[in-house]
């Protein structure tokens, strides 16, 4: 089968097109026929094993080399074979998930960490859903906490995870703000944000303990600006920000927010990795009730990977970036 695979941390270039062996399954698992894949900012930190310190913290990335061969997690696509011990899935069924190894015609994914497609979503828009919105999902109702009233600002509102934090929140019945850049307000709008804020002209920062939950997928300002964003009891999620080739990059961030945590009133909190079959199922439930839609900002086919890491990599993609497979 053709496959993306990458034997070494590096750029971009470092990605090629080859044949490889179809993946083998085991009894929990299924085979999928990769129709799209999604690219996300994670692919370009394996990429590069970027930061380095996550080397040591996430065993899914390696040390001195990537630890699975063929890049890609986020797929949507048709189940090929099923392992024996799996009941709920069948060969035909069109399911989306965490397929590592997603960059490739067929992946073999743990069948518990896959679920059935919506039938109302194309496989690119399903295959965009599980890293980016599970993250949003967790960020915005497990650690935000939030609920009906709160005033909620999302930092990085059309980006991958910002576009499904902003609809998560306004399903909860939040006051949504979104920051985001100019060409994106009306995007952020039209998603449900009540208000959208232009950063190339306004730093949100300076409106003073105004928001009850902050999301930060940028990492542009330092802790006390956001801080003083918040209301005193406010939440502080921080998801994102560092760049490719930093030492620690987003983790620093994310550090110094959970040591200053127990020190002060506000909530300082991180989005922990997870991938669980429960966060698929409710997505998947919030796009069948209309709540949750994938904006696609552009797709290549399989043999332009590189190129489409390239683009995540600049910092400016709008909503999901999707691989076309088969």
């Amino acid at each position: 089968m053709k496959a993306i695979v990458q034997e070494r941390f590096g750029p971009p270039d470092v990605l090629r097109l080859a044949d490889v062996d179809t993946p083998e399954i085991g009894p929990g698992d299924v085979l999928v026929q990769v129709h799209a894949a999604a690219v996300n900012p994670y692919e370009w930190h394996v990429l590069r094993g970027d930061p380095y310190v996550a080397r040591l913290m996430m065993g899914d990335i390696g040390l001195t080399r990537p630890r699975n061969p063929v890049a890609g997690v986020d797929a949507a696509g048709r189940v090929e074979a099923a392992g024996a011990n799996v009941r709920d899935l069948r060969p035909g069924d069109e399911v989306f998930g965490f397929c590592p190894g997603a960059f490739a015609e067929y992946a073999r994914a743990r069948a518990d960490l896959v679920v059935p497609k919506p039938a109302g979503l194309t496989f690119e828009e399903a295959a965009a859903l599980p890293i980016a919105a599970t993250t949003a999902l967790r960020a915005i109702r497990d650690i935000g906490g939030v609920r009906a009233g709160n005033r909620v600002l999302v930092n990085g509102a059309a980006g991958g995870v910002g576009m499904y934090a902003v609809q998560i929140a306004v399903m909860l019945g939040a006051e949504v703000t979104g920051v985001c850049g100019t060409r994106n307000l009306n995007l952020v709008r039209s998603i449900g944000a009540a208000h959208a804020v232009d950063y190339t002209k306004e730093d949100f920062t300076e409106r003073s303990g105004g928001f009850d939950v902050i999301l930060d997928n940028v990492g542009n300002h330092a802790l006390g600006r956001l801080r003083r964003a918040l209301t005193p009891a406010g939440t502080l999620v921080i998801n994102a920000g560092g760049s490719p080739g930093a030492v620690f990059g987003a983790v620093g961030a994310m550090l110094r927010g959970v040591a200053l945590d127990r020190f002060v009133r506000q909530r300082l909190r991180i989005v922990p990795t997870k991938q669980r079959q429960e966060d698929l199922r409710d997505l998947a439930g919030l796009v069948e009730e209309g709540w949750l839609t994938s904006v696609l900002d552009r797709s290549y086919p399989l043999a332009d990977a590189a190129e489409a890491v390239r683009y995540i990599e600049r910092g400016h993609a709008r909503g999901k970036v999707i691989l076309n497979v088969t």
